[in-house]
């Protein structure tokens, strides 16, 4: 099956990409059949050499049965060389990851609007119980320091006369 879609090209984080017709069962940046344009998602929109199309070229391979790819149907859907594909509905997108765990549980759209209320609120306790522990701790911490302390003294007492020894030879 022909595809439309982008081949990688470009240095490390300064990606450029062919727009290329290819077999599906091709490697991304491998083997194509023809490039039909280039895009540059480093170039503000509003630049004429962002994206640049052939589109006598895209036109016969969309004849001949080549599919875009969703990403290559949206830059040809800005050029209005083929009908810009509709929308996805991601309503979970807006709400952090955290959060959406919770709604899972809970399930359903209107859950998905009371945890961030009950987020507000939830919060202060989870962070109040964590403190606690933390106080805790260095008292804990603070007797275990004092054989700390005495044990390295024996050690240097042990590793000083190695030090002499080889300083002698």
């Amino acid at each position: 099956m022909l595809k439309i879609r982008l081949s990688m090209a470009g240095a490390k984080k300064r990606p450029v990409y062919k727009i290329v017709v290819a077999d599906s069962r091709f490697p991304r940046d491998g083997r194509f059949i023809e490039k039909v344009g280039f895009f540059n998602p480093l170039l503000p929109k509003t630049k004429k050499e962002r994206v640049n199309l052939e589109a006598e070229r895209i036109k016969h391979w969309i004849s001949k049965g080549a599919k875009p790819t969703l990403r290559v149907s949206r830059i040809l859907g800005e050029a209005q060389l083929y009908p810009m594909p509709p929308k996805g509905n991601n309503p979970l997108k807006a709400i952090p990851k955290k959060d959406r765990k919770k709604d899972k549980s809970e399930g359903g759209k209107p859950a998905a609007e009371a945890p961030k209320k009950e987020a507000a609120t939830t919060e202060p306790k989870k962070e109040a119980p964590k403190a606690e522990p933390k106080k805790e701790e260095p008292k804990a911490a603070a007797p275990k320091a004092e054989p700390k302390k005495e044990e390295p003294k024996k050690e240097a007492a042990t590793t000083e006369p190695k030090k002499e020894e080889p300083k002698k030879k």
